[in-house]
């Protein structure tokens, strides 16, 4: 069975994306695991990320997103979601990385949400706004090791979709007042959605991005995350970087020690995924 991990924060521009693109690349090419992404952000960011935004508007286009399965959910009478062909395979610009799969958002999912809690219930009452991810994707997910999933920064239908099928989650932040505010929120909502469904969904960890060690507020608040119970802080830390902001743009390369960066980006993101596997062993 596939383990399924969302990434979530509340707040944008916290390494959210980068750190689900970074883990998918890095278990697919250096720990040779099968990945697929599940973009749910309506700013679409890992979807260009991993296939470029002309392949994105083409998909977009002829509806091959997962804004179409929602749509689809909302009017029952017309189906025109096809998985196998929203499914994008081998993704990323990224020679070494060759088993990576995707399903690509749309900036059509921001329409989307709030119409969701209005979705006709269906026979039995079996529709539920946070079931329609899991039922359609059931029949693919076991063909992977791991499922991460990237969610938008809001506790809204769209990411309990993300939530529902999981079995962890994992909070990037920076390290400021700011972008760890909304994290006890986090923890208490996921926990409260949790035990309605009955179903266990474990914060895995904190992982801080875009650290500045001469910031006394930075090294603070790392301080204050290490003494937090409800989610442990993952012990490597991703500095704020250049190569690593650069590694957003879809341009073909051979590594991803090229893509990330050779002075320890690389390594540093290597160690996170090794932290990411020991702590779902564990």
């Amino acid at each position: 069975m596939a383990t399924i991990i969302s990434i979530i924060n509340l707040k944008g521009g916290v390494g959210k994306t980068t750190t689900t693109v970074a883990l998918a690349e890095m278990l697919s090419s250096e720990f040779r695991k099968k990945v697929l992404v599940i973009d749910l952000d309506p700013q679409t960011n890992a979807t260009t990320m991993l296939i470029g935004e002309d392949n994105w508007e083409e998909l977009n286009k002829n509806n091959y997103t997962l804004a179409q399965l929602f749509k689809d959910a909302l009017d029952p009478e017309k189906q025109r979601f096809n998985l196998r062909k929203t499914l994008q395979k081998k993704v990323s610009n990224v020679s070494d990385v060759r088993s990576l799969d995707l399903l690509p958002s749309s900036l059509d999912l921001i329409d989307i949400q709030d119409k969701l809690s209005t979705m006709p219930m269906g026979k039995y009452y079996t529709g539920n706004p946070t079931e329609i991810l899991r039922l359609a994707t059931k029949s693919i997910v076991d063909e992977y090791d791991y499922v991460l999933i990237d969610c938008p920064p809001n506790l809204g239908i769209i990411t309990l979709n993300g939530l529902r099928m999981s079995n962890a989650y994992i909070i990037p932040t920076i390290p400021d007042v700011l972008s760890t505010y909304g994290i006890p929120q986090i923890i208490n909502r996921i926990t409260d959605f949790s035990n309605s469904i009955g179903e266990i969904i474990e914060p895995l960890g904190i992982v801080v991005s875009k650290y500045r060690a001469q910031s006394t507020i930075h090294k603070n608040i790392v301080r204050q995350l290490k003494r937090e119970k409800d989610a442990p802080l993952f012990n490597t830390i991703v500095p704020e970087n250049n190569q690593i902001a650069a590694a957003a743009e879809h341009v073909a390369v051979s590594t991803l020690r090229q893509k990330w960066g050779y002075q320890g980006q690389f390594d540093i993101y290597k160690e996170i995924t090794s932290e990411f596997i020991d702590r779902l062993s564990a």
